[in-house]
């Protein structure tokens, strides 16, 4: 998968690894099938689990991880730069993110990295909806995913299963990005 999208971004005359991404996460609905895994997101108001997912500025899958839906997502950080940095050698230097990374801990975390959070906030005045700089992009990927039946809740009795077919996802909506470069060349 790192070496289709290191193609895609080539491709689109961007650089092989990228240098900056996106974070964010979003719930998924549990089922009964999520079992002891599922936890209440009071934000969101879901019990379910949530993906944590990082992108390229493109939208494509640099990592992803399965947690409870209960779980911060300031501390999830590390775990998820870890990742980042892991696949594209070291490449990423920046990561913009919500309001839900703020604070030291998750800063320090991405810092120890090599990878800056930068976060993007709502406007002052919001009325309606407001698209965020940047932050689109990953909101983009999400609605992707939510293609695939499969991923709209969380049918899932293990979380690599469901991180697994998040991964299967984006590597079918990246062969289909292949494809029409190719036929248009």
């Amino acid at each position: 998968m790192d070496d289709l999208r290191a193609v895609l971004r080539l491709a689109a005359g961007r650089t092989a690894e990228p240098t900056a991404g996106i974070i964010d996460s979003r719930t998924l609905r549990s089922t009964p099938e999520s079992g002891e895994r599922a936890g209440y997101d009071g934000g969101k108001r879901k019990k379910g689990s949530k993906i944590n997912m990082a992108v390229d500025t493109p939208g494509h899958l640099l990592a992803l991880q399965v947690t409870p839906a209960s779980a911060e997502d300031r501390g999830e950080v590390k775990r998820l730069v870890r990742t980042v940095q892991a696949v594209t050698n070291d490449t990423v230097e920046l990561a913009w993110v919500d309001q839900g990374y703020t604070g030291a801990r998750a800063a320090t975390a991405a810092a120890k990295h090599g990878i800056a959070l930068e976060v993007v906030k709502l406007p002052e005045a919001k009325r309606g909806f407001v698209l965020l700089p940047r932050r689109w992009v990953v909101e983009r990927s999400f609605a992707w995913a939510t293609r695939f039946q499969r991923l709209v809740k969380d049918y899932e009795r293990y979380a690599e299963t469901l991180a697994g077919l998040h991964v299967v996802a984006f590597a079918c909506l990246m062969m289909k990005q292949a494809a029409t470069l190719l036929a248009g060349s």
